[in-house]
């Protein structure tokens, strides 16, 4: 089953009078359940086609279907309605709410989802557990590592069950055993609850656990394995 599809997806940039193509005609499936990568230089469109699938930015052509949904057609109340409950985010930078603590930032998403305090609650210390950070809860960021930022970053992108987790570069400021740990929770994740994770990356060793790499360059696919078990 197709959880996202683009057609003819193009996204230029313009800078003065000059037309950039981040994109030039991007055709991609990936199914549910995939553990792919998107990999490719600086500057070859990773990142642009992660937000773009993301509905964080808009294409200047084609069409990206989420779930069946057909993005483009949305209104912004029905896209942010759709990030809300289908997609899970995880950034370079963390991007964690510094006055709370990890347990409350793992509970925001479920809070704008208005979920009961209760399970909400249960389901956030659940999570915390699972990603090895039991104990931790009332920890502000600053009070973290970057390696524990990360996993509290990684809860709060799978505590309301999405469809997909998009990760961009997740493991750029991480050390190689914090990175390639971190990546292998993720990786059990996806293969205990189907959760499909994409990552946009130039890290060897995402690359080495991706079970599917689609190669990116000057904004155009190259590339497509998938690799054996």
């Amino acid at each position: 089953m197709a959880i996202v599809r683009t057609e003819n997806l193009i996204k230029e940039y313009h800078q003065q009078s000059i037309v950039v193509a981040a994109l030039r005609g991007i055709d991609l499936t990936i199914n549910k359940g995939e553990f792919m990568a998107l990999v490719g230089p600086s500057g070859s469109g990773k990142t642009t086609l992660l937000n773009l699938i993301g509905g964080l930015d808009t294409p200047s052509s084609g069409r990206i279907w989420i779930a069946g949904q057909e993005i483009g057609s949305l209104s912004k109340r029905k896209l942010s309605a759709l990030r809300l409950w289908k997609v899970g985010f995880i950034f370079q930078e963390y991007n964690l709410i510094p006055v709370l603590s990890a347990l409350e930032n793992v509970e925001y998403v479920m809070l704008l989802q208005k979920i009961p305090d209760k399970e909400r609650r249960e389901r956030s210390v659940s999570v915390l557990a699972e990603v090895g950070l039991k104990g931790l809860e009332h920890r502000r960021p600053q009070e973290l590592s970057g390696g524990q930022q990360q996993r509290v970053a990684v809860a709060r992108a799978i505590v309301s069950k999405p469809s997909i987790v998009l990760a961009d570069e997740p493991t750029a400021n991480l050390d190689s055993a914090t990175g390639g740990a971190l990546l292998d929770l993720m990786r059990d994740l996806n293969e205990r609850h189907q959760v499909t994770f994409i990552f946009s990356t130039h890290d060897a060793m995402v690359m080495k656990r991706a079970k599917r790499l689609v190669q990116l360059k000057d904004g155009q696919i190259v590339n497509d394995k998938i690799k054996p078990d």
